[in-house]
Parts: structure tokens; C-alpha cells; sequence
């Protein structure tokens, strides 16, 4: 009796076992069943799609880089690695490589178009600007494309340079250069404005043959062929040595402001700011000497306040309106 409890308790205990060891092997092959993936196929797939599907399946998309591709159209899989088919754990990473493209590109139409876009434009097909020219024209508005090399719709590699011809606006009309030496600064500008042309430098100089205030010199001189918008720069016989500090004077459509530094033996740092609009610019900063002048031009007909620095110090602030300017 007692040998045939043991026969059957050894049995029990056998079967036992074995019941055991079937189910651990049962669970770990679904366990790792589960936790195993098919590589998909992700070549020639569109980006987007392959986030999805790879987000599906709990795997990780790494971008290690793009590639020009004639046969593989942008933002499409050129390369994947692991190779589909593979089998891996979830969590692991999928390697892909992008296509930026065909290497080579149409031509964009640029005819027509302001060269700041044509820029924009360039760039967005990889292509590069090249020679700029410029010329006039009647038709076509001034910093718009003419003419473009390679042609429109020609098949070009990308990293070409683009040649451009832009034009420059209605040619300016040309005017004989008027005579303005000897005459009172304050008529030299009228004149200058009136004639279409843009006042450049004045420079002072100190001349006691002449009268004060008047013009000794011009550039471009008397008779020239000079171009509408075209500058022209002045010397002005200054010999009145009673003039001190900042004065301004209305010319025009600009106000002259003049300064003179005292006299001294030691230079000093001269600053003039000029704010208008809300903004502020520098006029002038530099070391002045005794007795030398400067000579500067500010609107006339907008509301402008100057002030004066020495030695990065304020000394004075003078407030010109456009209300005055008119009621003169």
C-alpha cells in the first residue's frame, strides 16, 4: 500500500513538472512573439507614411540624411536599413535615408519678377545667382528681371549660377551743368533742385578775395553733361569769423546747419545727432580743431531736433518744426 502511494505521489510530482515546464516555454515564445517585428518595406515611400507605420508598429524612425535621386521622387525613402524582413524588437530604430530630389532642375521663369524674389526663388531650387547686370529700360520697372541665362525651362544641374539682367528704370534725362560759382549759397541749391540734381558735399574754405557765403567752386564744373538725380559738390567761401557755434540757414528743400568751433588750442570731439520720425542718427563725430567748420544738410520740411555733443558731453539742443518751415 504504501509502495503504491509512493508510485503514484513520484507520478504526480513527474506530471507536475512537466505541466510546468510546458507552460513557461508556452509563455515565453508568446511573450517573445509579441515583442518581435517584421522589418516593413519602406523604400520609394513617402515620408509621412513611413512616421506612421513605423509609430504603428513601435519602432523608432532615425533620418540619417538625404541624398539627391533622379529615380526617387523628394521626401521619399531612398535607403532603409534594417533591410526588409528583418526581425526585431519593438523599440529598436529604422535607419532611413531621404531623397531631396532629381539632381537636376527646370529652369525658373524669372522674367518679369523684382530680383529680390528671383533671389528667393533661386535659392528654393538649389540654384545660385551668377553674373548681375543692369540697364535701362522704358518698359520694364527698375530692379525687375529683362532677361535671364540659362533660358526658362532649360534642364540645369542644381548648385548652377543663374545669370541675371535687371533693369535700372527710365534712363534720366541729361541736362548741361549750370554755373553756380559766385553765387550766394542759399541760390546755388535752389538752383541744383530746380535743375532735377542732388546736393553732395560742401566743404568750406576761407578765401578773403571773395565775398562770404558764396560758391568758389563746383564739381561737376560749369557746362558738363550731368544726369538727372546726379550729385553735386560745392566749396564755399566762409571768411566771416564772427560766426560762432550752430547756425541753420533754409535753402530750399533743406535746412543748412552750420557749426564753427570756438577758438582754442585743444581739439575737441565734436558729436551732432538728428532725431526725427522717432528716430535717431548721427550726423557727424569727430575731433574739430579751432575756427574749423562743418556744413550739414537736414530736412526742412519735417519736424527734426539737433543736438550738440563735446567731448561726449551734451551742450545744446536746438527743435526745428515743419509748421515754421511753411509759415516762412
Amino acid at each position: 500500500m504504501i509502495k503504491r502511494i509512493s508510485k503514484i505521489g513520484v507520478l504526480l510530482i513527474a506530471f507536475l513538472m512537466v505541466a510546468g515546464g510546458s507552460a513557461y516555454l508556452t509563455v515565453t515564445l508568446i511573450i517573445r512573439s509579441e515583442d518581435a517585428v517584421v522589418v516593413p518595406d519602406l523604400n520609394g515611400k513617402d515620408v509621412v507614411y513611413v512616421l506612421k507605420i513605423l509609430t504603428d508598429l513601435g519602432l523608432n524612425t532615425k533620418v540619417k540624411g538625404s541624398e539627391y535621386d533622379d529615380a526617387v521622387p523628394m521626401n521619399h525613402v531612398i535607403y532603409q536599413e534594417p533591410e526588409p524582413g528583418s526581425e526585431i524588437k519593438r523599440g529598436r530604430d529604422i535607419r532611413i535615408v531621404i531623397s531631396k530630389g532629381s539632381f537636376r532642375v527646370l529652369t525658373p521663369n524669372l522674367v518679369g519678377l523684382p530680383l529680390q524674389q528671383a533671389r528667393i526663388i533661386l535659392d528654393e531650387n538649389g540654384l545660385s545667382l551668377g553674373k548681375a547686370s543692369a540697364s535701362y529700360s522704358d518698359s520694364v520697372k527698375k530692379e525687375e528681371v529683362m532677361a535671364q541665362v540659362p533660358l526658362p525651362g532649360a534642364m540645369i544641374k542644381r548648385s548652377t549660377s543663374v545669370d541675371l539682367l535687371t533693369s535700372m528704370g527710365v534712363r534720366p534725362g541729361a541736362y548741361k551743368m549750370p554755373a553756380l560759382t559766385g553765387r550766394p549759397l542759399e541760390e546755388a541749391i535752389l538752383i541744383i533742385e530746380s535743375s532735377n540734381l542732388l546736393l553732395g558735399n560742401i566743404k568750406s574754405v576761407s578765401m578773403g578775395s571773395k565775398p562770404a557765403n558764396a560758391i568758389v567752386s563746383q564739381e561737376p564744373t560749369a557746362g558738363e553733361r550731368v544726369f538727372e538725380g546726379g550729385s553735386v559738390n560745392l566749396e564755399v567761401n566762409t571768411r566771416d569769423d564772427k560766426m560762432r557755434g550752430a547756425v541753420i540757414e533754409d535753402a530750399g528743400g533743406v535746412r543748412l546747419y552750420r557749426y564753427r568751433q570756438e577758438s582754442g588750442f585743444i581739439k575737441e570731439r565734436i558729436g551732432i545727432k538728428m532725431e526725427w520720425f522717432g528716430f535717431s542718427t548721427d550726423l557727424y563725430d569727430e575731433f574739430m580743431g579751432s575756427g574749423q567748420e562743418i556744413w550739414i544738410l537736414i530736412p526742412k520740411n519735417q519736424d527734426v531736433s539737433v543736438s550738440l555733443y563735446k567731448n561726449g558731453e551734451f551742450a545744446e539742443k536746438q527743435f526745428f518744426s515743419a509748421w515754421q518751415s511753411l509759415a516762412n
